[in-house]
């Protein structure tokens, strides 16, 4: 048969009567991959024609043999052979000799190729335009390890890994509950990645569920590798530095956004799984938060934000300070800092923008060698290239110090990709300091909290609760309460169940 009639159409054709036609259709659309297993056999005294097909490394073989082709070619042997037809042989098949928990049945050829390359198994009956298609999933995988990016001292320490079916399970298991539903759908032409939805019925928005579908089934692209694919496909304001969707690697964290009311989304082959709606405070509160005390997790929580603060603005404002502000200075810091700077040949502007320049560059270097590497490069080369910097009249020894602290501040913030747009807001910030003193870093963060408070994500403003105001929600912004004062979820993410717990302290 043409192959490239076939690559055209095969997505919308049934299977024949004829099981030679099949095994045609399905040879010449797979038989060019070397991994595809075709196994032709007979089955019962009548000697009746199947076959089946499987993907060699996607495929638990030990239960191919075992349940599908010791069953079948052993057992079948008891049917009564006058009485046997092709249709009575494939629902015997189908009822009684396959000993696999997970089957189903599929009659268009496309769907039976995407079960196949699943790692699933289907098997074809001569005479029946059917195919029983057997999961047989059995892949090398990852093990569920300790999380790399969201450390913490107390709390769960595995982490997702890039099997959807492994991430669905951890979260199953901390979730027992009927109203815990997983949707799956498959996006991309050629990759055909599985992606699971993942919410509460009675707990989250039946519109926000509908939305993340909407905007899901919408995306028409090659392939998804990653859930960063999804995220830059349906967040709101795509031209936005802000994240709008959360995500995490933690099993623990996810299944407690679950319980606020959000949806989580789960892409094959990534172990990041993707949260919406998303609010702006999230990205600063870590899952320990909820582990430690209040009061402690209280203190950390403020540290954060002050260190949020600190990453985007230090540098700015000390330049702003240095160049047009000196009278804002105490008179024996102010003498210092002169002193430091006389011989240096760059304006503060220009000293301050290099030494964060280069500073990026040594955190990116360290990132992306080897780690034993990466450490030794980020760490002796901060020291020895600001020590030589300093010594040799380059830049100030006050620049280097307000530099590092800056850095040092911006490791404090839990969230990576909210970090990376504070790095990103720190050279504009710089420059306008640099230009515009105090009074354009003044009008830089107003610019700023005007774009916040006009972005949404998924129906809920991603400056909330703080705007627009709910005074019952502030007790989780910027102080974390005892749990058993948390009776309601988040207002404005939670649907119609928005009560917690029944609990009250005696």
């Amino acid at each position: 048969m043409d192959r490239s009639y076939l690559i055209e159409n095969y997505k919308d054709m049934n299977l024949y009567d004829d099981i030679d036609k099949n095994l045609d259709v399905l040879k010449a659309l797979l038989k060019q991959s070397s991994d595809i297993i075709f196994r032709e056999f007979r089955i019962g005294e009548k000697k009746v024609k199947a076959f089946l097909i499987c993907v060699d490394g996607l495929v638990d073989k030990a239960l191919i043999n075992n349940n599908i082709i010791e069953p079948i070619t052993l057992e079948t042997r008891k049917l009564d052979g006058n009485a046997l037809t092709k249709k009575s042989v494939y629902e015997s098949l189908l009822n009684y000799f396959i000993t696999t928990a997970d089957i189903k049945e599929e009659e268009k050829i496309g769907d039976i190729i995407d079960s196949l390359l699943d790692g699933d198994t289907p098997l074809i009956v001569d005479g029946v335009r059917k195919s029983i298609i057997i999961s047989t999933r059995g892949w090398e995988q990852r093990s569920i390890s300790e999380s790399t990016t969201e450390a913490v001292v107390r709390g769960p320490k595995e982490a997702f890994v890039e099997t959807l079916r492994v991430n669905t399970s951890m979260l199953r298991r901390r979730i027992k509950n009927p109203n815990f539903i997983i949707e799956s759908l498959k996006v991309g032409k050629y990759t055909k990645t599985n992606v699971a939805i993942a919410y509460i019925k009675d707990v989250a928005k039946d519109e926000v569920v509908e939305e993340v579908k909407n905007r899901l089934n919408k995306i028409d692209i090659d392939g998804i590798v990653d859930s960063g694919y999804l995220e830059e496909m349906i967040e709101d304001n795509p031209f936005s530095p802000f994240p709008q969707i959360e995500h995490s690697e933690r099993p623990d964290k996810i299944a407690a956004e679950l319980l606020e009311g959000r949806v989580a989304i789960i892409s094959d082959g990534s172990p990041e799984v993707l949260v919406v709606p998303t609010i702006f405070v999230q990205f600063f509160q870590s899952a320990e938060d909820y582990y430690e005390r209040y009061y402690i997790s209280t203190l950390f929580r403020i540290l954060r934000l002050a260190a949020m603060l600190m990453s985007l603005t230090l540098p700015s404002i000390y330049v702003a300070a240095v160049t047009y502000h000196q009278e804002m200075i105490p008179s024996p810091l102010a003498i210092s800092i002169a002193a430091q700077r006389e011989g240096v040949p760059f304006t503060t502007l220009m000293e301050a923008f290099l030494m964060e320049f280069f500073f990026e560059i040594l955190r990116e270097a360290g990132i992306r060698l080897p780690m034993q590497v990466g450490q030794a490069v980020s760490i002796v080369g901060a020291l020895v290239i600001g020590q030589a910097a300093v010594q040799a009249g380059l830049v100030s020894a006050a620049t280097v110090i307000v530099v590092a602290l800056t850095g040092i501040a911006s490791f404090s913030i839990p969230a990576f990709n909210i970090a990376i747009t504070f790095r990103l807001l720190r050279f504009a910030m710089l420059v306008v300091g640099g230009t515009l003193g105090f009074f354009g870093i003044i009008m830089a963060l107003m610019m700023i909290l005007a774009h916040l408070a006009s972005l949404e994500s998924f129906g809920v403003p991603y400056l909330s609760p703080l705007a627009p105001s709910n005074t019952r929600e502030l007790n989780d912004v910027f102080i974390r309460i005892p749990w058993w004062a948390k009776i309601f979820r988040p207002h404005k993410v939670a649907g119609k169940n928005v009560k917690r717990q029944n609990y009250t302290r005696s």
